[in-house]
């Protein structure tokens, strides 16, 4: 991950599997997918082997909704 060239995900960004929040975006040689924490968690052994950069927030799920947030 790299904060300085990937900017932070807000509330305007949505899952490309289901429209939920997005907290990873998986940036592809062409390209970048945008994920939910759950689908996230779902594909990453597939986008691991072709991501060029994760950018992963899902840390911030404890920060705004507690520690049940994430399962």
């Amino acid at each position: 991950m790299t904060a300085t060239t990937t900017p932070q995900l807000t509330a305007a960004d949505r899952c490309d599997r289901c429209g939920a929040q997005a907290y990873v975006r998986v940036v592809l040689p062409v390209g970048e997918l945008l994920f939910c924490a759950h689908h996230a968690r779902e594909h990453a052994p597939k986008f691991a082997e072709l991501a060029t950069e994760v950018h992963d927030e899902t840390d911030r799920l404890l920060e705004e909704h507690g520690a049940g947030a994430v399962r």
